[in-house]
């Protein structure tokens, strides 16, 4: 493991606890990944409170091992910052999008290995960071996995809302960029159809495995996962459930690959912890982050 330096240090974040096995900073380092919070749901069509997610996440990381027995790795013997969280400017998310934007303006990302894994929050949050990762890595592949499309040109007159998020991103791709999607089983008819066109869904966990073991090993991965792709049978605790997702199985299947992948960057997206009173969506969700976050790690 690299030693770290300090890269740079950030002012206007809000304080908060550490995820388990990981030292809080207000700063960023070289050859570290970043968990970073973004809490808002400004775009919330359906049911709010995915601003309160990040919070959750960490606090019910306190009832995690340290050790993912299924990567067979462990938080504290890599380099993994939390952050805190990013300022919220609840109906304006530009702003803080901006705010990130900033945040990394001057960073190289590739060279000085830092990596990001942000915490929303809905799925527009995600934006940022993968035009980022877009910017430092031409030919980064972008893995969407969800319940939904997310291809609308804009929704209920937001053109950045959480179900336009991958059409965005897509302005920005060049003929080097790689799109994979699974779980997704619910969209317009024609967004159906772009899929299928394009050749960019997965229609089952195996094929899905397949396209990304054909991966080359060193080509940059960028992950954006909303957690309704899992099923709310397993995870009711998210703002628009679909019925029919996948289980944590088949989410570990995906990691045990994307370990052994260049995962450079990555956002977990849409937990609404207060729809579930158990808690129990908001301890998954954080079983979620550490899978991620110790993938994005050698």
């Amino acid at each position: 493991m690299k030693e770290p330096r300090l890269i740079k240090e950030v002012e206007g974040l809000e304080h908060a606890k550490a995820f388990i096995g990981t030292e809080y900073a207000a700063a960023i380092f070289s050859h570290s990944t970043h968990l970073l919070g973004f809490a808002f749901d400004g775009t919330t069509s359906f049911r709010p409170g995915a601003r309160f997610a990040p919070g959750a996440i960490r606090e019910a990381s306190y009832g995690l091992e340290d050790y993912s027995p299924y990567l067979d790795k462990d938080t504290q013997d890599y380099n993994i910052i939390t952050m805190g969280d990013l300022p919220i400017y609840p109906s304006k998310w530009n702003l803080t999008n901006d705010f990130f934007m900033e945040m990394v303006k001057d960073l190289d990302l590739k060279k000085d290995e830092i990596k990001f894994l942000t915490i929303g929050g809905e799925h527009s949050i995600s934006y940022g960071p993968i035009v980022t990762y877009l910017k430092h890595y031409p030919d980064l592949v972008v893995v969407h996995l969800d319940a939904h499309t997310d291809l609308r040109d804009g929704y209920l007159g937001e053109k950045f809302s959480h179900a336009s998020i991958i059409r965005r991103v897509l302005d920005h791709f060049t003929p080097k960029n790689r799109l994979i999607q699974y779980g997704i089983r619910s969209g317009p008819k024609e967004e159906f159809q772009w899929m299928k066109e394009n050749k960019t869904l997965a229609t089952s966990l195996k094929e899905c495995c397949e396209w990304l073991e054909g991966i080359d090993d060193q080509r940059p991965i960028y992950l954006t996962l909303d957690l309704d792709f899992f099923d709310p049978g397993f995870f009711p605790g998210t703002g628009t459930p679909e019925a029919g997702g996948e289980d944590f199985h088949g989410f570990i299947k995906i990691m045990k690959i994307l370990n052994k992948k260049n995962l450079v960057g990555a956002d977990v997206v849409e937990l609404a912890p207060m729809l579930d009173s158990t808690g129990n969506s908001s301890c998954f969700a954080s079983k979620v982050v550490r899978e991620v976050a110790l993938a994005m790690n050698k």
